[in-house]
C-alpha cells in the first residue's frame, strides 16, 4: 500500500544552498499526492556542507521550515539514508551533487525491497550548460521541468542521447503566488533584484547600481528599492565577490533610494516595477502580472542570461525605463514559462503528484536508480565527479572518508566548524582578492 494512503508520508530534502533549500522544500511541499494530509506528512531538512551552505538568517529569510534541519557531508547524508525509511526524496544540488548522491543512493539501496522516490531539477531559469546538467540528473524517478518549454528541451536532451526521458515532468517553480498586481502604489515603487555573479565584473555591476541611483534621483516621487539576496560574507548559490553593499559604500545616494533584505513575495506586494538582468525575481513578478523589464544595457548576452527573455517582451534598458516606459510581456512567451499568470497555477503540480503516487503505489517496489553517466558511458568524467564527494566509482564510500564509519564525536564536530569557518574565510574573502591582484 502506497504511503499516501496510510495517511504517512515522511519526506526528506538534500540542499547545497539558501535559494536550492527554498526549491526543494517548497517543491516537496507541492509534490505532495492529494490523499495525504499536511498534518500527516513529516519533511526532514539535510543541508550539505560546503561554501554555500546556508546561514540560520538566510533560513530565515527563505521562510520555509522543516520538522528537522540539520548540516551533513555527502557520506553523512547516505549513512543516514542508510537507517532511514523515506517516501519521498528531493536532491536540491548543483548537478555534479545529484550525480554522486544518485549513484551512493543506487549503492544504499541495492537489495532494499523498498526505496523512496526521488527527485530533482533546477531552482529556476536553465540557460546555460543544458546538456551537462541534464545528463548529471539523469537517473531521478522524476527531472522536474519548471515549463513547458523545459520539459521539450529536457525530453530532446535525454532522447537525443538515447537515455530514457520518462523521467521529465513538468510542473513550475514552485514559489509563485501572492496577490494579483491591482494598480500602482503609493509612493510609486520600483525594485532592481540583484544577482550575486550577474554581472560580475566591478564595472558592469557599478554602472548598474549607477543607473538605479540615477533613475531615483530623476524620479524623486518613487521609491526605488535594490534587493539584495545576502549580505556580505553570507554566501548564495553562486559566488558574490563584489556585492552591492560594498559598491555603494561612500556614494551620495538620493533619500528614496533603499538597500532592502528580506522575503521576495514580501517585496513583490509593494512593487509597481520589477528590474532586472536576468534573475528569478523576474518570473515571479510576471506571475503576478507586476510590470516587469529585463535589463539589455549590458547587451542581450548568453553570460548575463537575459537571452532567455527573448520573445518576452520584456527586454528594455534604462534609458527607456527613465523615459517612462512600460513593458507588456507577451501572453503566448509568459504561457510557455510556467508562469501560469492565467491562473492555472493550481493545477502545475498535479502531474508530479499523480507519477509520485503513482511510484508509490508500484507493485514490488521502484526498481534500482539508474543513470545515464556509468563507469562505462563515462569512465573519464564520472569518477571525478564522485571523488568529490568521496565516493567510488560504484558510489560506495572510498577509505578514509569522513565520518564514513561512525557518527562525528563532539571533538570532530568542533574541529570541522573551525575548518568550514578557515575554508569559508578563504573562499569568500581571500581567493576574490587573490584573483582581483591578479588582473591588475
Amino acid at each position: 500500500m502506497p504511503a499516501s494512503a496510510t495517511k504517512s508520508l515522511r519526506v526528506a530534502v538534500l540542499a547545497d544552498s539558501d535559494t536550492r533549500w527554498k526549491w526543494g522544500a517548497l517543491t516537496a511541499k507541492r509534490l505532495i499526492p492529494n490523499e495525504s494530509d499536511d498534518s500527516d506528512v513529516r519533511l526532514d531538512g539535510y543541508l550539505l556542507r560546503g561554501r554555500a551552505t546556508p546561514t540560520a538568517r538566510q533560513l530565515q529569510e527563505v521562510g520555509v521550515h522543516a520538522d528537522s534541519l540539520r548540516e551533513v557531508t555527502a557520506v553523512e547524508f547516505l549513512r543516514e539514508m542508510e537507517q532511514q525509511s523515506y517516501d519521498i526524496l528531493v536532491l536540491s544540488l548543483v548537478g555534479g551533487g545529484v550525480q554522486a548522491m544518485l549513484h551512493g543512493l543506487r549503492s544504499v539501496f541495492a537489495g532494499r525491497e523498498k526505496r523512496p522516490v526521488v527527485v530533482t531539477g533546477y531552482v529556476g531559469v536553465v540557460y546555460e550548460k543544458l546538456a551537462d546538467g541534464l545528463l548529471l540528473r539523469h537517473g531521478a524517478d522524476l527531472v522536474l521541468a519548471n515549463s513547458r518549454q523545459d520539459a521539450d528541451r529536457f525530453r530532446a536532451v535525454y532522447d537525443g542521447v538515447g537515455a530514457d526521458s520518462s523521467s521529465v515532468t513538468e510542473v513550475a517553480l514552485p514559489f509563485l503566488g501572492g496577490a494579483p498586481y491591482e494598480g500602482e502604489h503609493k509612493p510609486y515603487t520600483v525594485v532592481f533584484a540583484a544577482q550575486p555573479s550577474v554581472p560580475e565584473s566591478r564595472k558592469d555591476r557599478t554602472y548598474l547600481l549607477n543607473r538605479l541611483i540615477r533613475h531615483a534621483r530623476q524620479h524623486p516621487e518613487r521609491e526605488v528599492l535594490l534587493k539584495l539576496r545576502s549580505k556580505p560574507g553570507e554566501h548564495t548559490t553562486h559566488i558574490e565577490e563584489l556585492p552591492y553593499q560594498k559598491l555603494v559604500q561612500g556614494k551620495d545616494v538620493p533619500a528614496n533610494f533603499r538597500l532592502v533584505y528580506g522575503h521576495m513575495g514580501e517585496v513583490l506586494d509593494r512593487t509597481d516595477l520589477m528590474v532586472t538582468v536576468s534573475s528569478t525575481a523576474a518570473l515571479e513578478a510576471l506571475h503576478r502580472r507586476i510590470p516587469t523589464v529585463v535589463l539589455t544595457d549590458l547587451g542581450v548576452r548568453e553570460t548575463l542570461g537575459n537571452h532567455h527573455f527573448v520573445g518576452s517582451g520584456c527586454l528594455a534598458s534604462w534609458d527607456q525605463l527613465d523615459a517612462g516606459h512600460r513593458p507588456v510581456p507577451d501572453a503566448e512567451w509568459v504561457s510557455r514559462q510556467g508562469v501560469a499568470a492565467d491562473g492555472s497555477y493550481a493545477t502545475a503540480f498535479d502531474a508530479g503528484r499523480e507519477r509520485i503516487a503513482k511510484l508509490l503505489g508500484r507493485p514490488g517496489g521502484l526498481p534500482p536508480l539508474n543513470p545515464y553517466y556509468t563507469p562505462e558511458t563515462a569512465p573519464g568524467y564520472l569518477p571525478g565527479i564522485l571523488a568529490r564527494h568521496h565516493l567510488g566509482p560504484d558510489g560506495v564510500p572510498l577509505p578514509g572518508a569522513p565520518a564514513a564509519d561512525k557518527a562525528p564525536g563532539p571533538v570532530r564536530q568542533i574541529v570541522r566548524r573551525a575548518a568550514r569557518g578557515a575554508y569559508r574565510h578563504g573562499v569568500q574573502r581571500v581567493a576574490p582578492v587573490i584573483r582581483r591582484m591578479g588582473e591588475l
